[in-house]
């Protein structure tokens, strides 16, 4: 008997862990706020996102992007942002589209609501300040949503973004970036690479750089078109908002 209920507690506290982890990492998971993780699945439309920019490695994305007519959404820290105005600046003007990335990097798994706050709002005063508009998408620091993340993000009037596929590539070379995400290759997907390394000043992202090169003809040759997160998602003129959350 003993036996027995103890394997029934280890059972049930591992179908808890098995869903805390899916609230807080699983790409369609809506528990700590809206959240997206992929456009329109009947246009063959995809999206590139980078993360953690911007740093002067952004400037050669950009010229990379500019050369095949791509437009992207760049999910900057506001710290980086901050410190680098310029090249944060040089984005928007390209005509890629801003997200919110916090303003730290911090990881937000059992941080305190004020915590989770500060680190959405100090980030999206500091864009918004630079850019000239608030962003109006949130992607939490790999990845990871907590508690009183859902109320910031309206607070903010921010929905949250996932992704299709993630890149790894700050630990990959840009051939097996490549294959990765010729892996993921599906109407409406959204890519997660990164223009900077989390924290990092000064990182190498010729790997992401040379992957982007090579994978973006790809695409095209398949007949794929690329856009923001707003366009992908076929409704330009609204706030995009999961069917669980509307009224």
């Amino acid at each position: 008997m003993i036996a027995s209920v103890a394997a029934g507690v280890a059972a049930a506290a591992a179908a808890i862990g098995v869903a805390g982890a899916w609230a807080t990492r699983g790409r369609s998971s809506q528990i700590f706020g809206p959240s997206i993780w992929h456009g329109d699945r009947s246009r063959k439309v995809i999206a590139l996102t980078f993360d953690d920019g911007p740093t002067k490695g952004t400037r050669q994305l950009l010229e990379a992007l500019d050369r095949y007519q791509v437009k992207a959404t760049f999910f900057q820290i506001g710290r980086h942002a901050g410190q680098s105005p310029e090249i944060a600046r040089e984005v928007s003007k390209a005509g890629h589209e801003i997200g919110n990335h916090t303003y730290n990097h911090l990881a937000l798994w059992l941080k305190p609501s004020r915590t989770v706050e500060s680190e959405i709002s100090r980030a999206q005063t500091v864009l918004t300040a630079i850019h000239g508009t608030a962003p109006r998408w949130f992607r939490a620091p790999y990845g990871v949503r907590w508690f009183g993340l859902s109320r910031s993000l309206s607070r903010h009037g921010l929905t949250g973004v996932m992704w299709t596929t993630i890149a790894r590539d700050w630990a990959l070379p840009a051939g097996e970036i490549v294959k990765r995400l010729e892996g993921g290759i599906a109407n409406g997907a959204i890519y997660c690479l990164h223009d900077g390394r989390g924290t990092r000043d000064q990182p190498d992202i010729r790997p992401t750089v040379e992957a982007v090169k090579a994978l973006v003809p790809i695409l095209k040759g398949q007949g794929y078109e690329f856009g923001t997160v707003t366009q992908i998602l076929g409704r330009p003129n609204r706030r995009a908002i999961p069917e669980a959350h509307r009224h």
